[in-house]
């Protein structure tokens, strides 16, 4: 691992990867491509901006051109794929994205990593590896009783955006079934921690509840995630980059499985300890039920006994920690959330989606 590209490393997952990899290997030399869309944001990476290992690079994953000459220039020997559209409520309103950046996106990069690899060879085959990052959301829902996923599991996607990453999961895999392209494939839960866009359920709940605004609940709150602490995340994807099999999949999970409400609730409780002389105070006086998101998932959990056991990997926090973190996070960064709350483009989502909830 000397040349590592890693897409949508301006994004919440990417950023915390690209510190992650940067501090777990001294010499590896990372090429950032994001085309830094609304949820990429280089205020992640600001305290890289003069780092040599890290090459920052504004491009579409789906510009053939832009990714093969990234392969020739760098000598890229490891992709770790991250880049895509990810929120369930824009791919219901405007799918088309979701197809293009998540399905094209990912045959575009494939393509660049066959030619390079194994069409002219540049670089012996046993020391390149191609990394996608999925979703959990491919196996649809779980009804009450049901046991968790495993990578066995059959896909039945609900919603554009996890159907179109069950599509570049699919994809992925016929690439090592046909050409022999050295891949792996990871399926994580729902990741929350530092940098995350404040469109997604915890640091929408921080934010609001800091501004008094309600904190808006789909349906009853009873839906049901499995939680993951996005420094866990990093940790089993760089352990499936050094031990895993070519051609397999892991699901990365956090071992926990609250209802949206549980979690709610604990970030008001949280928050009234670290703020006791807000005016919110108790914040969970906020919390305002809403109509539920269409074809709405009920419940997710994630079977991890491959990873852990296979690759020795197990989550090292749990809610309570890992929410605590989060919550200190985006108090002590009141610059960061302002980058992305004062834009224009996040205000009208924002006014667009919950004003009339």
């Amino acid at each position: 691992m000397k040349n590592v590209l890693i897409t949508g490393g301006a994004g919440f997952i990417g950023a915390n990867f690209v510190h992650y990899l940067l501090n777990a290997e001294p010499d590896v030399q990372i090429i950032n491509l994001d085309a830094l869309t609304y949820a990429g944001n280089l205020e992640n990476l600001a305290d890289l901006r003069d780092n040599p290992r890290h090459i920052f690079v504004v491009g579409d994953i789906c510009d053939q051109e832009l990714v093969n000459s990234l392969f020739h220039d760098h000598r890229i020997d490891t992709v770790v794929h991250f880049a895509a559209e990810s929120h369930v409520d824009r791919s219901i309103l405007g799918p088309g994205q979701f197809v293009q950046t998540n399905i094209v996106g990912t045959f575009t990069l494939l393509e660049a990593a066959r030619r390079s690899w194994l069409i002219e060879k540049r670089l012996p085959a046993e020391t390149v590896r191609f990394h996608h990052v999925s979703t959990d959301e491919v196996f649809g829902s779980l009804q009450p009783g049901e046991p968790a996923w495993t990578e066995d599991t059959p896909y039945a996607p609900h919603s554009p955006y996890s159907a179109s990453k069950a599509a570049s999961d699919h994809l992925v895999r016929s690439y090592f079934y046909t050409y022999g392209l050295p891949v792996t494939i990871s399926n994580c839960s729902n990741n929350y921690g530092p940098y995350q866009f404040p469109e997604k359920l915890i640091p929408l709940m921080i934010l609001n509840a800091l501004e008094g605004k309600p904190l808006p609940v789909y349906g009853d709150g009873k839906q049901v995630r499995d939680w993951l602490y996005v420094e866990d995340h990093c940790a089993a994807i760089y352990r499936i980059l050094q031990a895993g099999k070519t051609g397999e999949t892991y699901n990365i999970g956090g071992n926990n499985q609250p209802t949206n409400l549980e979690i709610v609730h604990t970030i008001c409780r949280i928050l009234d300890q670290l703020c006791p002389d807000s005016p919110h105070y108790p914040h969970a006086h906020l919390i305002k039920f809403v109509a539920d998101r269409p074809g709405h998932d009920r419940r997710y959990a994630m079977d991890i006994t491959k990873i852990t056991s296979e690759l020795g990997w197990q989550p090292q926090e749990d809610l309570n920690s890992g929410l605590d973190k989060t919550v200190q996070w985006y108090l002590t960064r009141p610059e960061w959330v302002r980058s992305i709350t004062e834009r224009e483009d996040y205000q009208s989502w924002m006014k667009s989606n919950y004003a009339n909830r």
